[in-house]
């Protein structure tokens, strides 16, 4: 769900709802061999629960015409690639560039 645009208020419930349900996924999480306090009926209801708001939330998204099959992508990824070789001396790679006095 996009941020430039204000949130519904089903939109608000989904996103709280998830949030909450990982917090409880995150604080109960155990080391690997250890009893989980959760049992593993609930364990599955999460996970329901989590992929049914995703889907809800997937599907408000589309009636508002946004996008979801789109990744995150680092800020300079958006300027056009270098036309041509670029060319870096063996040289330059690395040395101290300043001259030591000997």
């Amino acid at each position: 769900m996009s941020q430039s645009r204000e949130l519904s208020k089903e939109e608000m419930i989904l996103r709280a709802m998830k949030m909450t349900l990982l917090g409880v996924a995150r604080d109960t999480a155990t080391e690997p061999g250890l009893k989980h306090p959760l049992t593993e009926q609930t364990i599955i209801d999460i996970r329901e629960c989590l992929r049914l708001i995703s889907a809800r939330e997937y599907e408000l998204a589309q009636a508002a015409g946004e996008r979801w099959d789109e990744r995150p992508h680092f800020t300079d990824e958006r300027r056009p690639a270098p036309q041509g070789e670029v060319v870096v001396p063996i040289t330059a790679i690395g040395r101290n560039t300043k001259k030591q006095d000997t």
